[in-house]
């Protein structure tokens, strides 16, 4: 399996999504690659062969999948706290 199957298959379980339509495919893919876009947008680097990376990108896609029903809905505090910790830890490395 693939990274990228790896990040959809996660994406599915935490939105309870296991039979999708193709349509639905095509747009979980689609929020994949914009969570990795954003991700690298605020430095970070991803090593998508690391599998806590790929849950990363998973739980951003999630959220942003979430978020098209409530546009006002803050990012949740523990991929926020992912994401700080990934960059602090990167800039740590430098």
């Amino acid at each position: 399996m693939n990274p990228l199957e790896i990040i959809l298959a996660m994406v599915q379980a935490d939105l309870n999504i296991y039979n999708p339509p193709p349509s639905t495919l095509t747009y979980l893919n689609q929020l994949i690659d914009v969570a990795q876009a954003e991700i690298k947008k605020e430095g970070i680097s991803l090593d998508l062969q690391k599998l806590d990376d790929c849950q990363t990108v998973g739980m951003y896609a999630a959220y942003l999948y979430r978020r098209r029903a409530a546009p006002n809905n803050e990012m949740p505090r523990m991929l926020r706290w992912r994401l700080n910790n990934a960059l602090f830890s990167q800039k740590m490395k430098e």
